[in-house]
């Protein structure tokens, strides 16, 4: 088999691999498999750029930089939808249908998917381009990054049309978008709002590899053009899934507008259990010639209607407003709810974003408030019932001073974030660059997740994230603390608050031993402790002899505690409150249990009182296990390994690990790309910096403001000290037969032009924006504009083509 063939078949079976994986849902080999075949189509692609393809499966990674986003014209307008709210719209459309068409009309029923419209268009079966939306007449063209996307297939299989256009859906799946959450939240960022906003601002990052990191999906629903052989819509979503695409399997054929309204009736209650963001149904005429015949007002097609699912929405009390600080300094107000259920999920908090939100919605504590999630994850306070305002109400005055170090906070012109300017004395602060530094996308230190970070700030291990290159394993083997749960919402009079179902459980042991599913199920029917001696109806499966057990226990307890000394709420209950009516002899007498700590623990195990209850370690690991951190001995030796190993990062994600503000991955990646060294980054003018790619004033500002910094200087000399890497590592070229050659790359050319400036810096060449003198070749691709043309010949550049450029490598 010749080289030429090796690739093809290389890229036809994982195409087929990637088809399986990312549409069917039913892969046929394992990763490992599919990624050692990738590595090594990508080592003969490299070696033989002759038989490159832009749309082989090793263009999926990325790396196309786009500064700007060409504006394309749709050679087929994408229109809106007319939108019904309820049945009657529905019925009331059928009704003008009938009006303009002869006999019976059949519909197709599909779900309408929440992310960013796009339209591909493929010639001879291979992706030509992807666009935007736009305003339907024009849109961006985001093809580089729409390549990345796994289930949009670069080629085409089947009998598919010679050019036509097919329009769907970008969408980030629930999944995907909470994983990328938890990601942020880590690191101390502001969680993305919802998955459409997300999916559509993906589409928009200038540097492809970074959308290559992201699951998005591509779903589609409609194809559009000329002869393309199809005669209803309904097939249309069957020939397209043949072809390769990922279509959902939802869609359904109707024989009348009552099979419609089945439809909508069904999908507005199972729409919880999808794996995406939908809204409503989309219903159109099935017949392609009916559609001709209705055709189109000046916005929308009259032969389809988007039914829209109500925002679903409930009201509870605001318990409180708590304050929130970041790693930036940036505080955030967060709503305390009582707990209700929304859209299938239980609701206790919201973010209020900042002071002006607050101050539109006049929230107040002690209010009822409506919350929504309609289209969004992320719950949102929409309104406040005036009507039940408490009539002692005051009015929210926002904080001035910080919540965790009491600093008075700042808010600078034109910004909507109150900051709490304490940089190096504020505890969330230098916990969340700590965190931001550890992270998997900048320095990746396994073993330190947030807890672990707060035991070693907690003992003074360290202080900021260039502490870590000095720990030694023996300093940091058998620390442990109590940590306060991040579940627990709110904590009052520095009152440790356990879940309800575990504080069940934990009660119960001795008491009758109720299981932790029990505990659970019991905790799902009250919100408050108490309340478990009111309940009328045991849940399914509880033994009602453990039951009994338990508040026959409580009940010889409960009379012996005062409970106005402790703080509890909705869901949640005081720890101290737990440990009085566990072992309420005199324990307020023995102990002044108002913050609890390992030292409290310590002294508590060692007296005789306490060592008769056999069960008490095990109640307190039992309704606190997740607030309890400690390193032990493997765990400080992986800790260190890890430590050790990110040494190797290269510079951009060492740069990005520092927390600049603003200066997120992709800034980073342009700055070291511009700079190549440290040194070369510290001494550059603002000008200099607002010049690259990504980077604007106030960024800019950021920057100089970060190096400007006694202690910063001082942390990266120690990081410097420790080995980390700050300046471009030098990389293996494949040849330097390309050496101290400048190339300028214009228009378009059988492969990507990002792949064709690969291969020139992989031969020694360098990659210049502009022609000047020192320009060696030009390489001229399609549609060339001429003003390039003009300079070339104005400066005696040499013009070359793709077949004469790849000349210069033999």
């Amino acid at each position: 088999m010749t080289i030429k063939d090796q690739i093809k078949s290389l890229q036809e079976e994982l195409r087929q691999h990637n088809y399986n994986y990312y549409v069917l849902d039913n892969p046929t080999i394992s990763d490992y498999e599919f990624d050692m075949k990738l590595k090594k189509l990508q080592e003969l692609e490299a070696k033989h750029p002759e038989f490159a393809d832009a749309n082989s499966p090793t263009q999926r990674v990325g790396g196309a930089i786009t500064k700007n986003f060409e504006t394309v014209k749709h050679e087929h307008r994408m229109y809106s939808l007319d939108n019904s709210y309820s049945k009657e719209d529905l019925l009331d459309w059928e009704t003008r249908l009938k009006k303009m068409i002869d006999g019976p009309i059949q519909f197709t029923c599909e779900l309408k998917y929440d992310g960013a419209s796009i339209s591909l268009t493929y010639e001879n079966g291979s992706l030509l381009r992807a666009v935007t939306r736009g305003d339907g007449v024009q849109g961006d063209d985001v093809t580089a990054n729409v390549k990345t996307i796994k289930s949009v297939p670069l080629q085409l299989k089947g009998d598919y049309p010679p050019k036509f256009d097919i329009r769907g859906e970008i969408v980030l799946p629930f999944e995907g978008f909470n994983k990328m959450n938890e990601e942020r939240e880590e690191i101390g960022e502001e969680p993305y709002r919802n998955p459409r906003n997300t999916a559509s601002g993906s589409l928009k990052l200038q540097d492809s590899a970074e959308v290559a990191k992201r699951p998005l999906e591509c779903l589609l629903y409609n194809i559009t053009g000329s002869n393309l052989g199809i005669k209803t819509q309904f097939e249309s979503l069957e020939k397209a899934r043949a072809w390769g695409f990922k279509v959902p399997n939802a869609a359904k054929l109707a024989n009348s507008i009552d099979e419609v309204l089945e439809f909508v009736e069904y999908w507005d209650v199972k729409r919880h259990d999808l794996p995406y963001e939908t809204d409503g149904v989309v219903v159109k005429v099935n017949s392609l010639q009916h559609q001709d015949e209705l055709g189109y007002t000046a916005k929308a097609p009259r032969w389809a209607m988007a039914y829209k699912f109500k925002a679903e929405q409930v009201s509870t009390i605001l318990l409180e407003i708590t304050y929130q600080v970041g790693r930036t300094g940036a505080i955030t107000p967060v709503a305390n709810l009582e707990p209700v259920e929304l859209a299938g999920t239980t609701v206790k908090r919201a973010s209020l974003h900042n002071a002006d939100q607050i101050e539109k919605l006049d929230i107040r504590e002690g209010d009822t408030v409506f919350v929504e999630k309609g289209g969004e994850i992320i719950p949102k306070i929409i309104a406040v019932d005036l009507s039940k305002r408490p009539s002692n109400s005051t009015p929210t005055q926002y904080i001035t001073h910080c919540p965790e170090c009491e600093t008075e906070l700042i808010r600078q012109a034109g910004e909507a974030q109150h900051y709490c300017p304490n940089y190096n004395g504020c505890k969330p602060q230098i916990i969340g660059r700590i965190q931001h530094f550890i992270s998997r996308k900048a320095m990746d230190i396994d073993g330190l997740g947030k807890g672990t970070v707060e035991l070693l700030f907690h003992h003074d291990k360290v202080n900021n994230y260039s502490d870590l290159y000095f720990l030694k394993q023996k300093e940091i083997e058998g620390l442990r603390m109590w940590l306060d749960n991040p579940d627990a919402g709110l904590k009052k009079n520095n009152q440790l608050q356990v879940p309800l179902g575990k504080a069940i459980f934990g009660l119960s042991q001795g008491w009758g031993n109720l299981s932790r599913t029990h505990s659970d199920l019991i905790a799902e029917s009250v919100s408050d402790i108490m309340e478990i001696f009111n309940l009328k109806k045991l849940p399914e499966g509880v033994e009602e002899r453990k039951f009994e057990r338990l508040i026959d226990m409580l009940n010889k307890t409960i009379h012996t505690v005062e409970l106005s000394n402790y703080y509890s709420f909705s869901d949640y209950v005081s720890f101290n409150l737990l440990l009085d009516l566990k072992y309420p002899k005199d324990t307020l007498d023995l102990f002044e249990i108002n913050s609890l700590d390992i030292d409290f623990i310590d002294e508590a195990l060692s007296l005789n009182r306490f060592k008769r209850h056999e069960k008490f370690e095990d109640f307190i690991v039992k309704v606190s296990d997740r607030n309890r951190v400690g390193i032990q001995s493997k765990n400080a030796e992986k800790i260190i390994e890890a430590i050790q190993t990110s040494k190797k990062r290269p510079f951009e994600n060492v740069l990005y690990a520092l927390g600049i503000r603003d200066v997120g991955e992709v800034s980073a990646k342009n700055l070291v790309n511009h700079f190549l060294t440290l040194d070369s980054l510290v001494e550059a003018s603002f000008d200099e910096l607002t010049s690259i790619r990504d980077i604007g004033e106030s960024v800019a500002s950021n920057i100089l403001s970060f190096f400007s910094n006694e202690a910063n200087s001082k942390i990266i000399a120690r990081l410097k000290e420790a080995g980390l890497n700050f300046e471009v590592e030098k990389k293996e070229l494949l040849s330097e037969k390309l050496k101290g050659l400048n190339f300028v790359v214009s228009g378009k050319f059988s492969i990507e032009r990002n792949v064709l400036k690969k291969i020139i810096e992989e031969n020694g060449g360098k990659n210049v924006s502009s022609l000047s003198k020192n320009t060696s070749y030009l390489i001229v691709g399609e549609n060339m504009g001429p003003s390039k043309k003009e300079k070339a010949e104005k400066n005696d550049i040499k013009m070359i083509s793709e077949e004469e450029f790849y000349d210069l490598l033999k």
